[in-house]
C-alpha cells in the first residue's frame, strides 16, 4: 500500500447477482433525495440523518462532501443500485476507525420499499469483503443500536460476531438512553 492514503487504489464499484455498490456521484442526488424522503419515518428510530436531505440541493452538498472524503481516504459513502432494475436502494459505508492497524466500520441504510428482499446483505458483504481482501483489514465492525434487529440480522447472516451489547451508550429518538450492539470480522474468522 501507499505511503501517501490518497494514492490507495479503490474500486469504481462492487457488484453482486443483484446489486452494484459505487461512489455517489452528482447526479445521484434526485435519486437519494427521494429514497430518503420516502423512507424518512422508517430512517428516524436509527439514523441521524432521517431529517437531512429534505432537498435535492441538500443531497447534492452531501454527495460533494462524500466525493471529497474518497478522494482524501477519510470516509466512504457509496450508494447500492438493483442491477435489475438500476434503481436506487440505499446506502452503505465504510469509516476509518484506524488506518495503522485496517479498522474500519461498516454502517449501511435501505430505504423502506428495497426492505426484506437480501439487498443489505448482498452489499454488506461486497463491502466487508473488499475491506478484508484488498484493503488488508484486521478489523471490520458494524454498530448498530441494540432495538435495530434488521441490522443486528445483516451482521448476523454474514457471519460477524457480536463482541459486546454497550449498556445506555446513546440518546435514542425518544431522548432516552439506548443499548448498542458491537459486531465485528476479522482475516481469521470463517465466512
Amino acid at each position: 500500500m501507499s505511503e501517501y492514503r490518497t494514492l490507495i487504489p479503490l474500486f469504481d464499484e462492487l457488484q453482486s447477482e443483484r446489486v452494484i455498490v459505487r461512489p455517489y456521484r452528482v447526479e445521484d442526488a434526485e435519486a437519494l433525495q427521494a429514497a430518503v424522503a420516502e423512507s424518512r419515518e422508517h430512517l428516524r428510530p436509527w439514523l441521524p440523518f432521517a431529517d437531512a436531505h429534505q432537498t435535492v440541493e441538500e443531497s447534492r452538498d452531501f454527495i460533494i462532501r462524500s466525493t471529497a472524503n474518497w478522494l482524501l481516504r477519510e470516509d466512504f459513502g457509496l450508494s447500492i443500485w438493483s442491477r435489475e432494475t438500476g434503481g436506487f436502494l440505499g446506502g452503505v459505508g465504510f469509516h476509518v476507525r484506524d488506518w495503522d492497524i485496517r479498522w474500519f466500520e461498516i454502517g449501511y441504510w435501505l430505504r423502506a420499499s428495497a426492505e426484506g428482499h437480501g439487498y443489505m446483505t448482498e452489499a454488506v458483504r461486497l463491502v466487508s469483503d473488499y475491506l478484508l481482501d484488498h484493503l488488508g483489514a484486521q478489523r471490520v465492525e458494524i454498530r448498530c443500536n441494540a432495538l435495530n434487529t434488521h441490522s443486528a440480522a445483516v451482521a448476523l447472516r454474514l457471519g460477524f460476531t457480536q463482541e459486546a451489547r454497550l449498556r445506555s451508550v446513546r440518546m435514542g429518538v425518544e431522548s432516552a438512553p439506548v443499548d448498542m450492539l458491537i459486531f465485528s470480522r476479522i482475516p481469521t474468522d470463517p465466512r
